[in-house]
């Protein structure tokens, strides 16, 4: 199965090397507002997320950081072995504190 990008336009295989559930586009990084828990896609907002940054976890890992377009809310996502690591690279690296959203609705399932 796959889908098109809602940015880019290219196609994406929903099989994601590295992660359970392809939540983001490896060509250009953006991702869709579709999930409230990791992997539910029961999010009604359905804005774009764009890649602003990534947070560097405990063990030396590398996350994604995307902010929604239409609602503000931050979310993190790991990193899938097809990414465009030229892309990737060349994101800041951000604080974690940059995670907290004050009283959005949606509550952030941890993947640290």
């Amino acid at each position: 199965m796959n889908f098109n990008c809602s940015n880019c336009q290219k196609k994406v295989d929903f099989n994601a090397p590295g992660t359970k559930n392809r939540n983001h586009c490896p060509y250009c990084l953006y991702s869709i507002h579709i999930d409230i828990e990791i992997g539910d896609r029961k999010n009604k907002c359905m804005g774009l997320m764009r890649p602003i940054g990534k947070l560097l976890k405990q063990d030396g890992e590398e996350v994604l950081v995307h902010k929604c377009e239409t609602c503000g809310e931050v979310r993190k996502n790991r990193i899938a072995g097809d990414d465009d690591w030229d892309l990737v690279k060349n994101l800041p690296i951000l604080e974690k504190d940059v995670l907290f959203t004050p009283n959005h609705p949606c509550n952030e399932t941890s993947i640290w």
